[in-house]
């Protein structure tokens, strides 16, 4: 049986094209305003958050000579939802409602981060506390025997991924399988999980290392990181994209281009101020990019649909499903073609 989340995704695959086509020949001309509004998640708190992002945009306006002002959203459905209204200009988004803004949004992929860990790209992982003998066999036994922590339903490592590759492979619906499921964003997760609030949760490699990183700054700092341990890692995944409205004023996106793409490189003292800065969010730069960047996310999409279709053994969802992989697949082998690549690289 497809999950209760997806029963609809299908149709609105077909729908979505419709929509934001019909949205941009409705749409005005965009108002041509110095003030640019940036969206952010918060990982954690939003105190946290604004402090660590408030000296990188001081930083932006600065260099840019625009009027930089935060939106700090409550989860993706916002900030593609602002995006989609005009309501925001650009943002940095998770990979998943990056690929809705594309999709919904008008929004287009100029930049994506680079990690701070030195590895291109990150995990998702399933957690458990420390203290517990929980394993992943465990936890794949089912039999609502654990309370378990899940991400924003657009999170791309705290839902997609381990969707994809952990649990619709094996048939299992989160719903069904665990005793209790709770949505909430990486930060809470792992702290639900270290003070056995809850037995399992989804998260990933950045979220805990910008833990591991403000616990060894502060000697003083909870050590949650002690308090955690990874039963599963997903494959690799590619780093957040930074996405702006298409229609934004080219004079604008091109200040915001070079901006985020000479942000904290080279070597002048400036320079290693900035990266200073950016690994307090986990970051330590920003790549040029574009939409092909949402291919491998595209797949898993396209993925977790096939297999669900085939667990419901609809002959009717199966052959959409697999129309969509084929689609994903024939884009990943053109831009293989084009950059000599393979898609994951881009």
């Amino acid at each position: 049986m497809i999950a209760p989340r997806r029963l609809g995704l299908l149709a609105a695959f077909a729908l979505s094209v419709l929509s934001l086509s019909a949205c941009n020949k409705a749409a005005e001309p965009p108002a041509q305003s110095n003030t640019v509004n940036f969206s952010i998640l918060p990982a954690d708190n939003l105190a946290t958050s604004q402090a660590a992002w408030g000296p990188v945009i001081a930083d932006m306006e600065k260099t840019t000579g625009l009027k930089i002002k935060p939106f700090y959203a409550t989860n993706y459905t916002a900030m593609v939802e602002a995006l989609r209204f005009k309501q925001t200009d650009l943002g940095w988004y998770s990979n998943f409602p990056g690929l809705e803004a594309v999709r919904r949004a008008n929004g287009e992929v100029f930049a994506r981060t680079i990690s701070s860990s030195g590895d291109d790209g990150y995990n998702s992982v399933i957690i458990v506390p420390a203290s517990s003998k929980t394993t992943l066999e465990d936890v794949l036994k089912c039999g609502k025997r654990f309370n378990f922590g899940i991400g924003d339903a657009k999170s791309t490592s705290g839902t997609l991924a381990p969707m994809t590759y952990l649990f619709a492979p094996k048939d299992i619906r989160p719903e069904t399988c665990f005793k209790t499921v709770r949505s909430a964003n990486h930060q809470t997760n792992m702290l639900s999980v270290a003070n056995n609030v809850i037995e399992v949760a989804t998260n990933n490699t950045t979220s805990l290392r910008l833990q591991k990183n403000r616990e060894d700054a502060d000697p003083k700092a909870s050590k949650v990181s002690d308090k955690i341990r990874v039963i599963w890692t997903s494959p690799r995944l590619p780093e957040d994209p930074i996405i702006w409205r298409k229609d934004l004023d080219p004079a604008v996106k091109e200040k915001l281009r070079q901006f985020f793409l000479t942000y904290g490189q080279g070597d002048t003292p400036e320079a290693v101020r900035q990266r200073a800065l950016l690994v307090k969010i986990s970051i330590a730069g920003f790549k040029p990019a574009n939409d092909g960047h949402l291919l491998p996310v595209r797949e898993m999409e396209a993925t977790e649909l096939l297999q669900e279709a085939k667990s419901a053994k609809d002959p009717a969802k199966i052959a959409a499903a697999q129309k969509l992989y084929d689609a994903v697949k024939v884009d990943e082998a053109a831009t293989q073609a084009k950059t000599g690549q393979p898609a994951t690289a881009q």
